[in-house]
């Protein structure tokens, strides 16, 4: 399927945040990279629910089997009703947040997912990502909202490794649910599995390919340096910095295990 002018539309929309909004939430809008952010409070949520269904649902290579996650649509459900009942608040530190709000994104997208399955895309959903379908307290969200008012703003590039938009093109869902303990490390993990991933970027010296990711949010990583700055830290391949960056065009089809 060929998506490009979609694409480019969700670029324009995605890329405009500044009119989303936490919509009240405390969350932690920090100067420093995340990853010099030391836990201190004691952790408040159970994501065991989400892992066990993750471990049971998506492959290691990041394919997911939303048939067997409609079997336990209850399941996937008390888990998205139990995040919506997790306000956050002020003593949650930064890896507290960004793991809650990590798994409110993706949760919610498996949740949207199933609820319209089968079908080849999520593109196939009207408004997937612009829809207030997800709530926290009293408060309604939308993907966007989750992804652009609060996660972007939290100064961490490695949150796009993490979230996942069940498509092909997109990094993959990890079979892990992320915690204030693991999310510095599995979005570590994310990043550098992306990046080196053959079939997402053509890492080369001169003539390297990238996904599209990286030029919708390119500002995000580049607030320290170059775009090939940020990937040579993880590319096994490094980049030359005199290197002329295509794109990949992004595949919108279904990350499905069938």
């Amino acid at each position: 399927m060929n998506y490009s002018k979609y694409a480019l539309t969700l670029f324009i929309v995605l890329t405009t945040y500044s009119c989303f909004s936490a919509k009240g939430l405390p969350i932690k809008e920090v100067k420093e990279n995340t990853t010099s952010k030391t836990q201190t409070e004691t952790t408040t949520l159970d994501h065991s629910a989400w892992n066990t269904l993750l471990q049971k649902y998506v492959a290691d290579h990041g394919n997911v089997d939303y048939k067997g996650f409609k079997t336990e649509s209850k399941k996937l459900n008390d888990y998205v009703d139990y995040l919506a009942s997790k306000v956050p608040s002020e003593d949650w530190n930064i890896n507290e947040q960004l793991a809650y709000f990590i798994n409110v994104y993706n949760a919610n997208t498996i949740k949207l997912i199933v609820e319209n399955y089968p079908i080849k895309s999520i593109k196939d959903i009207s408004n997937p990502w612009m829809k207030n379908r997800i709530k926290i307290g009293n408060k309604d969200y939308s993907l966007a909202d989750i992804e652009n008012g609060i996660l972007r703003k939290m100064n961490e590039p490695k949150i796009h490794f993490a979230i996942n938009c069940a498509s092909y093109s997109c990094p993959k869902l990890l079979n892990t649910a992320y915690t204030s303990e693991n999310v510095q490390e599995l979005m570590e993990k994310a990043t550098k599995e992306f990046i080196n991933n053959s079939e997402k970027n053509k890492l080369s010296v001169n003539n390297p390919k990238l996904s599209e990711i990286f030029k919708w949010y390119k500002s995000d990583f580049t607030e320290n340096g170059s775009l090939i700055d940020y990937i040579n830290q993880y590319a096994e391949t490094p980049i030359s910095t005199e290197a002329k960056i295509d794109y990949i065009e992004y595949n919108w089809d279904l990350n499905d295990k069938n």
